[in-house]
């Protein structure tokens, strides 16, 4: 239990550097555009926590730590929190409710338009995460949680494109490169359990 209180503490460190940097101005507050600011700050921590949940199985098998799943319920929760804190700060402080103007945007930036799907899809994972929930799903949980692999690869799109306007790519390509590996640890593992079967 105290392991999870902390973990629990130490994932909300950019919520309290996002609150102490606008409240404080320390190293120059939250720059020029608070807004934007925010807007990317969460979105890089959304994809930062979705990248850390797919990476607990893969850490699990290769350690043995198998503790590590007490946490991945969590922090795919704490992915959750930090969207809605990335998409909030888009329709309220951004466009102030304007939905012509976020249809105008959606059209002129396609980026917005996979961002927002993937949120969509991330908003049935978290409301399905209780224990409750996986009890009365069964079979199905599992299938439904398996959409996160397609809500990474969205984020990354959408993280790509929004990068493209200003041909910045570097963490585009790491948080791609890292997600791709990811899924590819599970592309494997599902063959060698196939090739396993085959032969038994």
């Amino acid at each position: 239990m105290p392991a999870k209180v902390i973990v629990f503490i130490a994932m909300l460190y950019p919520l309290a550097r996002l609150v102490l940097l606008g409240v404080t101005g320390a190293n120059g507050g939250l720059g020029a555009n608070p807004i934007e600011f925010i807007t990317r700050s969460t979105g890089l921590w959304t994809l930062v926590y979705l990248c850390i949940t797919l990476a607990i199985t893969p850490v699990r098998r290769m350690t043995g730590i198998t503790a590590l799943a007490r946490f991945r319920r969590m922090i795919g929760l704490y992915a959750f929190f930090f969207a809605v804190l990335h998409f909030t700060t888009y329709i309220w402080f951004d466009k102030w409710f304007d939905v012509a103007e976020m249809l105008k945007d959606i059209g002129k930036r396609p980026f917005i338009t996979v961002g927002f799907a993937a949120f969509m899809l991330l908003i049935p994972l978290a409301v399905t995460s209780p224990r409750a929930m996986a009890r009365k799903l069964g079979r199905r949980w599992q299938t439904l949680h398996r959409t996160i692999y397609l809500i990474a690869s969205l984020a990354i799109l959408h993280f790509w494109w929004m990068k493209a306007g200003k041909h910045d790519f570097e963490l585009p390509k790491i948080y791609g490169a890292i997600v791709i590996a990811l899924l590819g640890w599970r592309v494997i593992a599902w063959l060698k359990a196939k090739s396993a079967q085959r032969r038994a």
